[in-house]
Formats: structure tokens, C-alpha cells, sequence
């Protein structure tokens, strides 16, 4: 066994009945070898783990030298926005209906994560976004993002106005349903079905994509990844601002959502 994996950490979807079982075998495949396992608090909870040593993410991000995530690419997002900071790889068992990112089915599941410990992997790192919400250039909500933020006009059966700059140029006023920002990762997910572009994930860009406009000047752009884009809501439109669909807030007229990439990364192992 490598050196490299002596702590790994077990994190499964919530409230999934197919996780326990998983969760449990795979455990008891890295005891066997001798690793040190640690299962996230949440999903001990959900999966009645009983004596298992459980561990925040806080504590994972400091002892754990990889992460499996059981469940589904919405797992596994959520998961390497919490560990970003922390540099911890990620390798993802898919258990859930998109696997884009869990690459290893639940029924391969030994096999790879054996493969892994023997260190046959390969290594592939995905960049993040940085958000911000600006309200009288006062910064109120910060957040980090691995597949898009999304400006919507949330319930309200109208379009929005969003002022658009990137790196502090004017590019135009959108009257829209909302604006779509993505990195690669997140090329596939949402902003492919607004007809955004397809991103090689190793291409250093961000997609921009409009949502429903109604000018047909206004199309999906791809920009430097060192850009900075700013998206401001104009008065007296209310919107609601979304990162990777799992936080989100609610804007004002006059917000602006400052977005740009991240200095961290996430890792992903594949067997």
C-alpha cells in the first residue's frame, strides 16, 4: 500500500438508504489493510454507524489524506467546497443519478478504491469560483462555487435587468430570466442546457451564458479564467443568486455579485 493513503475519510450522501451499506463495506475494506478511517459526522448520523470515529470536515481537512464521497455529483460538490482550503483529494463512488465526477460505479467500488490505495490513479485538478455579493460595496454573503453561479429571477414571473462588466468594462444590460457563470466543471451541468459552450475541463476559461434573453445579441461568451465578472441587479428587481444549486441568497436591487477564480483547487483521484 502507498504511503500516501493512511487516513481516509468516508463521506456519503444524506438521508440515502443505499449509502449505509456501501458506507459500511467500504470501511471495513480499508480496516482490513490497515488504514485509518474517519466518517464524516453528517453522514454517521444518517447511517448509523455505531462505534465508527467520526470527524467534522474541519477535522478531515486536517488528518485525512483522501476523501471518498459516496452518492452523486451533487455529494461530491458539496463536499469539495468544504475541503478546498484544505487540499484534501476527493475520489467519488457514484450512487446517485449523474456521475460526471463519481466515475467509480457502487458495483466497482472495492476494486477501484483498491486500485487507489496501490497507488494506480490518476491525478486531475478542477478550479473554483470565488463569489461575492456586493450591497452599497459592502461585502454581506461570501461563498465558493465548483460548477456555476447562477443570477435567476427566482419566483417571480418576469424577466430581470442584470448589468454585466468583466474586469470592470461594460459589456451590456441583459434583460433576461438571469445569468449563468461556469467554470469547465459546471459546463456540463446547467449552463449546457442554456446552450452554453462545452469546456475541456484542462481549458483556462469560464462560460457565461444568458438565460432566456431577449436580444438575440446577448450569447454565451467563454472568458479568461483570470477575469472578473460583475453582475449587478438592477432596481427594483429582486433575484435570487445560486452557488453549485446548494446555497443560495437572495439579492436586491442594486447588488452586485462579484465573481472570479479561485487560489484554491480541487483534486480528483481516478483509479
Amino acid at each position: 500500500m502507498t504511503q500516501e493513503f493512511r487516513t481516509v475519510a468516508l463521506i456519503g450522501k444524506y438521508r440515502s438508504p443505499d449509502i449505509a451499506g456501501s458506507l459500511r463495506r467500504l470501511a471495513a475494506f480499508l480496516r482490513e489493510r490497515g488504514v485509518h478511517v474517519l466518517v464524516e459526522q453528517m453522514t454517521a448520523a444518517s447511517a448509523d454507524v455505531g462505534d465508527w470515529e467520526t470527524a467534522s470536515y474541519e477535522a478531515i481537512g486536517a488528518a485525512a489524506d483522501v476523501a471518498v464521497i459516496l452518492g452523486g455529483d451533487g455529494t461530491l460538490l458539496d463536499a469539495a467546497r468544504r475541503l478546498a482550503e484544505f487540499q484534501v483529494p476527493l475520489v467519488g463512488v457514484n450512487q446517485g443519478r449523474l456521475g460526471f465526477m463519481t466515475d467509480i460505479a457502487h458495483q466497482d467500488m472495492l476494486v477501484a478504491v483498491g486500485e487507489l490505495l496501490e497507488g494506480r490513479f490518476t491525478r486531475e485538478e478542477r478550479f473554483l469560483l470565488e463569489a461575492e455579493v456586493l450591497r452599497g460595496g459592502e461585502c454581506v454573503f461570501r461563498t465558493r462555487a465548483l460548477n456555476d453561479v447562477v443570477m435567476n429571477k427566482g419566483d417571480v414571473g418576469r424577466m430581470i435587468e442584470i448589468e454585466v462588466k468583466i474586469d470592470g468594462e461594460f459589456l451590456f444590460v441583459l434583460r433576461a430570466d438571469g445569468m449563468i457563470v461556469a467554470t469547465p466543471t459546471g459546463s456540463t451541468a446547467y449552463a449546457l442546457s442554456a446552450n452554453g459552450p462545452i469546456l475541456h475541463p484542462k481549458v483556462a476559461g469560464i462560460a457565461v451564458v444568458p438565460l432566456c434573453s431577449h436580444a438575440l445579441s446577448n450569447r454565451a461568451i467563454t472568458i479568461s479564467d483570470r477575469s472578473r465578472i460583475e453582475l449587478t441587479l438592477a432596481a427594483p428587481y429582486d433575484a435570487r443568486v445560486h452557488f453549485d444549486g446548494q446555497e443560495r441568497f437572495e439579492a436586491r436591487g442594486g447588488d452586485c455579485v462579484r465573481t472570479f477564480r479561485s487560489d484554491h483547487v480541487v483534486t480528483l483521484l481516478h483509479p
